[in-house]
């Protein structure tokens, strides 16, 4: 019944190809991005830039530093490329065995900490929300100590999306975000006028809740099942070599929580809503971030690891500049298109309700800053991945613990003459830093990254995108002379308008100047979108990478 129900609703088959697997992640990402910006603006016009949304995101920091040091950390850099490389040597009942270790592993450790971390709850916010009165403080506490669920179920997710990524079942994977916006959406909409602001808490679990429901019959159908008792899976060499691997890249991941944390102490010291706004801000410039720079890494991770292990270095180079050039090809337009029309999206996005001008402004200030490193912060997840299918977990740690240190010192320097603008020149600039070295140091490993090409590429791609952000300013003041700006639909017709003007002169100029990856993208969708069917690979040969 399961494997009838994963066929046929869920589309259990694999993706053969990078282009296919960012293809699929990208359009489920996208409505789930669309549906994050519908749970912005519900979240800003119901409650505004204030005292309750500080909160609320003040309570995320505690349960997200649990589930990304115990879960993130070992899936990103550890389990995939040894599940995979399983799988790829037909392994299978070894790969399972790891597989049900780490879980039962995972859950025992996340209810474990989650529960001490919540007695402790009043402590830890004191200390990481100074500036919060106490009865923020004590709302924020409320929140945190409810959110300590969603670790648990997202942590199972987790792996059950790891497993899924490994088997290249991408779509089921990538519908996981989009239930869990619609929990928080849930919670916005009904939760809070039954219990009030907690229910914004509870619409956070019950959105962990389904993520990790929607995944379970595909990974189910896959093959997976609980295998063996707890200190069978503490013995085991694959769980030990993981755990080796992973301790490297969860020292990363702490000193970005960390890192987070800091920016939470320093913005609760700030006007109330400061901690919403930048949050907000962040949030918008995410998701060409999570549509493009997370999704082609999330695809290319497990081609590139099964690469490694099968030792083929020219392949992974390709792999690996295909990629670069892609992320690249999306994200340095989308980048211009958002800095010149900041405020329109801001406006559009978040504008009504208690979300007030003022709110507005500082929003799209922030914006603007952010988009400066969003080339950066897209290539990051790729640059990563790529040393962590060597198994090489260090060199991100090394290269993370540099710049985070180098983000709080900006803090320090920035936020007096700044305020929370301080803080959001912080984090571009050292994104920007961390991506450049984990290029270079990564550029030492080989005897060439496929350099011309990507040089070539991004040359074109940014002057493509220069000329079009041209245009959309000059359309800018043309719309402006004519529509309404004081009203929704003036705005929107401003934004769309100078958007699509902008999307064909990019279009245009690709043309022109013969960017590689136009064509490849306008290839792979139209084949998406008249062809069906493809020839199915078996898990230890689907190793083809396309260009999207």
């Amino acid at each position: 019944m399961i494997k009838q129900i994963c066929k046929r609703f869920l589309n259990c088959s694999p993706s053969h190809s990078v282009a296919s697997a960012a293809f699929i992640i990208t359009m489920a990402g996208l409505v789930s991005r669309l549906l994050g910006l519908f749970r912005d603006r519900l979240l800003a016009g119901t409650f505004g830039a204030g005292d309750i949304l500080d909160a609320y995101y003040a309570a995320f920091r505690i349960p997200d530093l649990i589930y990304n040091l115990l879960i993130l950390g070992a899936l990103s850099a550890a389990f995939i490329p040894v599940f995979t490389g399983l799988m790829s040597k037909d392994k299978k009942e070894e790969a399972w065995k790891l597989a049900s270790s780490i879980m039962q592993l995972a859950i025992l450790a996340v209810i474990f900490i989650s529960l001490i971390l919540a007695i402790f709850a009043p402590l830890l916010i004191k200390l990481i929300t100074p500036g919060f009165d106490p009865e923020k403080m004590s709302l924020t506490v409320t929140f945190t100590r409810i959110m300590f669920l969603s670790p648990l179920f997202l942590g199972i997710s987790g792996i059950l999306g790891g497993i899924l990524t490994s088997f290249k079942k991408f779509l089921t994977y990538s519908l996981a975000p989009i239930f869990y916006n619609l929990g928080i959406i849930f919670g916005v909409l009904f939760l809070v006028k039954l219990m009030g602001p907690v229910g914004l808490a509870w619409g956070v679990v019950l959105g962990a809740f389904l993520h990790m429901l929607v995944q379970w019959p595909a990974t189910k159908e896959a093959g997976f099942k609980f295998i063996g008792t707890i200190r069978e899976a503490l013995n085991n060499k694959n769980v030990r070599k993981i755990g080796r691997l992973m301790i490297p890249r969860t020292m990363g991941i702490a000193v970005t929580q960390i890192n987070l944390l800091v920016i939470t102490v320093f913005a609760s010291t700030l006007a109330s809503g400061s901690l919403a706004i930048f949050t907000f801000a962040q949030n918008l410039q995410s998701v060409p971030l999570g549509l493009f720079g997370i999704s082609f890494a999330i695809a290319v991770f497990p081609v590139l690891s099964q690469y490694f292990a099968q030792e083929k270095e020219k392949d992974f180079i390709q792999s690996f500049s295909q990629t670069f050039r892609q992320i690249s090809f999306f994200v340095i337009p989308l980048s211009i298109f958002m800095l010149v029309l900041r405020a329109q999206i801001v406006r559009i996005v978040l504008g009504s309700g208690k979300f007030d001008w003022e709110d507005t402004i500082l929003t799209f200030e922030a914006l603007g800053i952010f988009v400066l490193s969003l080339f950066a912060q897209s290539l990051i997840p790729l640059l990563a991945r790529s040393f962590y299918a060597m198994h090489d977990t260090k060199t991100p740690f090394y290269i993370g613990l540099f710049t985070e240190a180098l983000n709080i010192i900006l803090i320090l320097f920035l936020i007096g003459k700044f305020g929370l603008l301080g803080l959001v020149i912080a984090f571009s600039s050292s994104a920007i830093v961390q991506m450049f070295f984990l290029l270079f140091v990564l550029r030492m490993r080989f005897s060439n990254l496929d350099d011309k090409n990507i040089l070539k590429a991004i040359f074109k791609i940014a002057l493509s995108s220069v000329v079009a952000g041209i245009f959309i300013q000059i359309t800018k003041y043309w719309t402006a002379s004519w529509a309404n700006l004081d009203t929704f639909w003036g705005v929107f017709a401003q934004l769309s308008i100078s958007a699509l003007i902008g999307g064909g002169i990019f279009v245009a100029m690709s043309y022109l100047l013969k960017i590689t990856e136009f064509f490849e993208f306008k290839n792979s969708l139209w084949k998406k979108l008249f062809k069906n069917g493809t020839k199915k690979i078996p898990f230890e040969d689907s190793r083809k990478v396309g260009g999207m």
